[in-house]
């Protein structure tokens, strides 16, 4: 490995080091996953610019003939009496190694016939799309913090879309490989892969939804699932003989994007909100990132370290302003933490926690049908990245090419990957402004602020949300997928 490609990564795990000592969110925390357990300075870890592999024999594995009607759940235990459908269950994405991806899918709420199909990924990598997507962000069900219980989400994304949720790659969630070993060999392409691959086989399962205009929106490592998974569609959608399907568009958001900007943007918007010093974003900036010996790490950067742990191993840094769950794991407590009106109960991941590793739960989902050797967790432990892009800016350079829709949106009190590192990165695109940037509103009050550039890329920030958008502020996720889908500007004015 040489020193430029030695730093890239250090830099990163320095940035992941750091999340990973927070309190809060898990799917922040999840980001020090990248490499850290078994990392080692002349490790050979590729980072190459992701290219999806050419793609694999016969991609239709199962015959998928009657499973829809067996993955239909009737209803959740706890669940209150609603007006669409709910399906959850496994699709094969390699016989050979046993691996195969669970799945919770919710038909729309409305015309359910003729609204768009959603997929939704949540990031990590190795976080749950059930846990965090369908049970704390745009899902129809959030777990009651009795842990027993479910109440609706009137902010449901399934008021306008059908929405599919992938807990990918194996190992997440409730997702499993009969091949242990294959949990060590996880990384962009082979993820990428494995996701077409479901989706050709879930296509086949549901068939009515071939050729529905088919959106994928995703956050946090999602910003490299989401493209990839795009461009892999862009490519086999070019071959004849696979299953073509209908991609009109992307949305990604406080998403990684671009390793060097993400950091920065980090150290910069921290610094800028008076949690690090000016000195130790500096510190980060200049000795951290820029050291030509890899043996040799500054002491100035060891310093920068030690002072940025000090300074937010007590705050959650997915939401610089929420309080943290006091409950300490005690399933028989409840939040002894008020909500306030921008932050989600900060004790959501434990009830989710609790409910999903219920039985009755588990065979009402479908899931864990293979009785899996560990609990359910909100974010994988066993997994071991190995490959790891680092940009998807040409991605989504090439989308722009190819005409598809590309939002990117920001909850602005997130400090994991903040609305600076996405300025930033989309700085790096050189693009030409369509329009300036202007505040949209919602309830007569400011929702965020936009920007669109020329070839149809819309850049959103939302007002008061940390690194779950949906999760912190509902209503204001719902009328941006609306404008997304849609493909109509965010509203301008009071």
């Amino acid at each position: 490995m040489g020193k430029a490609s030695y730093w890239a990564l250090q830099s990163f795990l320095i940035f992941s080091f750091f999340v990973a000592g927070i309190h809060g969110n898990k799917q922040t925390q999840a980001l020090q996953k990248l490499y850290k357990l078994k990392y080692k300075a002349n490790s050979q870890i590729d980072r190459s610019y992701f290219k999806a592999q050419e793609l694999v024999g016969d991609l239709i594995i199962d015959s998928n003939k009657g499973l829809k009607e067996k993955d239909k759940i009737d209803k959740l235990p706890g669940q209150p009496p609603v007006n669409f459908s709910q399906y959850g269950g496994y699709v094969t994405v390699d016989t050979s190694a046993g691996r195969a991806f669970y799945y919770y899918f919710v038909e729309s709420q409305h015309s359910k016939e003729t609204v768009p199909l959603l997929l939704w990924l949540n990031g990590g990598p190795g976080c749950s799309s059930l846990g965090y997507g369908a049970m704390q962000e745009v899902g129809p069900f959030k777990v009651n913090s009795d842990r027993k219980t479910l109440n609706q989400n009137i902010y449901s994304w399934n008021n306008v879309a059908n929405v599919l949720f992938l807990e990918s790659p194996a190992g997440t969630g409730f997702s499993y490989s009969n091949r242990s070993s294959e949990y060590e060999t996880s990384g962009d392409t082979k993820t990428a892969t494995d996701n077409y691959v479901f989706l050709v086989n879930w296509l086949e399962r549901f068939p009515e939804f071939k050729k529905r205009d088919f959106y994928i929106v995703g956050e946090s490592y999602a910003g490299h699932f989401v493209p990839q998974l795009a461009q892999t569609i862009l490519q086999q959608n070019k071959k004849a003989n696979n299953t073509i399907i209908n991609l009109k568009g992307i949305m990604i958001g406080n998403a990684l994007i671009n390793d060097e900007t993400d950091m920065r943007g980090m150290y910069d918007f921290l610094a800028s909100h008076a949690i690090i010093s000016d000195q130790t974003a500096y510190d980060f900036n200049k000795f951290c990132n820029n050291s030509s010996d890899p043996k040799n790490i500054p002491i100035q950067c060891d310093k920068a370290q030690d002072e940025f742990s000090k300074d937010t191993d007590d705050i959650d840094l997915s939401n610089i302003y929420a309080p943290n769950c006091q409950n300490d794991d005690d399933p028989n407590l409840t939040a002894t933490t008020k909500m306030n009106s921008i932050v989600n109960d900060p004790c959501s991941d434990d009830y989710v926690h609790t409910y999903l590793n219920r039985g009755d739960v588990q065979e009402a989902l479908h899931a864990n049908v293979t009785k899996l050797k560990y609990a359910w967790e909100s974010c994988s432990s066993i997994l071991l990245w190995v490959d790891k892009s680092p940009t998807v800016i040409p991605l989504l350079q090439e989308f722009l090419n190819n005409g598809l829709r590309v939002w990117i949106f920001s909850g602005d009190v997130d400090g994991t990957v903040p609305v600076t590192s996405t300025k930033y990165s989309i700085k790096e695109m050189n693009l030409s402004t369509k329009t300036a940037w202007h505040p949209w509103y919602i309830d007569r009050e400011v929702g965020g602020y936009a920007q669109v550039y020329k070839g149809d890329l819309t850049f959103a920030t939302i007002r008061d949300a940390g690194h779950q958008v949906p999760a912190s502020q509902p209503k204001k996720a719902l009328s941006l997928i609306q404008h997304f889908l849609n493909g109509t500007q965010l509203q301008t004015t009071k």
